[in-house]
């Protein structure tokens, strides 16, 4: 089972997740599940496909915005409108969860939200920020 890790009430990211996550993710109340990790970048992760397939059988909504590297302003958008436009919690993960969540507090960052709190919220997840978001 994958450590999902909150960073706002309505916002968690996690590490690799697998199909059989997914119902736990929906018992826990997310209506929507990103994913922010390319196919095939280790040949024992699951396909977006299939975890697309275990997150719709789950009632759950689901995006994949694939991140190598830095996230594009693309990318940042993409995850911040669909966000937004979820009606409930939002569980986002790749490898690590590192660029699931920079992804997001950069498009929380660009819409105006303080800097501080954000690496504070990113700390408390397990993430550091800091490095990573406009000063």
């Amino acid at each position: 089972m994958s450590d999902f890790r909150p960073v706002t009430d309505s916002f968690s990211v996690a590490p690799q997740v697998t199909e059989a996550d997914m119902a736990r993710a929906a018992s826990e109340g997310f209506v929507l599940v990103i994913n922010n990790r390319p196919d095939g970048e280790d040949p024992s992760q699951p396909s977006s496909a299939a975890i697309e397939s275990a997150v719709r059988a789950a009632g759950m909504d689901y995006l994949h915005a694939p991140v190598r590297g830095g996230p594009t302003q693309e990318q940042v958008d993409a995850v911040k409108a669909a966000v937004e436009a979820a009606e409930g919690k939002v569980l986002a993960f790749c490898r690590s969860g590192t660029r699931s969540i920079v992804t997001w507090s950069i498009g929380q960052a660009l819409a105006g939200e303080d800097r501080a709190t954000l690496v504070e919220q990113g700390r408390q997840a397990g993430y550091d920020l800091s490095g990573v978001l406009p000063g």
